[in-house]
């Protein structure tokens, strides 16, 4: 595998089962999301992946940030998009190494997994069937030049941010709804009066959403 993952094989097995993938933010490593893996529904494979870029003095990162002299961030967009490559070729290997259902594949992204979930989505929609959009922002610049509205109409997006998220702003946030529903994509978006991180409610709210 070109990742590094921690797995969860589901209790209910099938000939195919559904895959859900988790990408955690900047700075974590693949055991922050694989905590919600108990709570997820029991007929998934459920991966946790690790970010290719280690940081000091711990953590892991998709693509690095630089910040300027007057502290303007700026996301290294090429690493970001050779990031969206690793992650496309992982689900590759991952639905030959295990009897995954390929047109069943969710995306739970925070952060820095967000805004390579809709990335990703967008840039290899045969790859992927829905995306839970967690704290992130769509980052256009990172997208394909050329989208066919035709293959990607299956795009199912929940996209939630916390309302007073110092980290990524919530305007950021709120501009991926208009963007994906101009494509003709069905989106929720959600707002919860939190930080940088995924309330209980949102959990709720999202795994609820993943059921229907």
């Amino acid at each position: 595998m070109n990742l590094h993952y921690l797995i969860q094989e589901p209790k209910i097995k099938h000939d195919k089962n559904p895959l859900i993938l988790l990408l955690h933010g900047y700075g974590s490593n693949e055991e922050d999301l694989f905590s919600f893996a108990s709570e997820l529904s029991d007929d998934c494979y459920i991966i946790s992946v690790r970010a290719p870029y280690n940081l000091q003095p711990y953590g892991y990162a998709w693509y690095a940030i630089h910040f300027d002299a007057d502290e303007n961030k700026f996301s290294d967009n090429v690493q970001a998009k050779q990031s969206v490559e690793l992650i496309a070729g992982f689900i590759e290997e991952v639905v030959k190494q295990y009897p995954i259902d390929t047109k069943n594949v969710t995306l739970i992204g925070f952060s820095q997994g967000a805004i390579l979930s809709y990335a990703t989505a967008l840039t290899y929609p045969e790859k992927v069937a829905k995306v839970v959009a967690l704290s992130g922002y769509f980052n256009q610049e990172i997208m394909p030049e050329v989208i066919d509205t035709k293959v990607i109409s299956h795009l199912k997006f929940f996209i939630s941010h916390g309302s007073v998220d110092q980290v990524i702003p919530v305007e950021w946030a709120r501009k991926a709804k208009p963007a994906l529903e101009n494509l003709g994509l069905e989106v929720e978006y959600q707002e919860y009066p939190v930080g940088h991180g995924v309330a209980p409610q949102n959990f709720f709210d999202f795994k609820n959403w993943l059921q229907r």
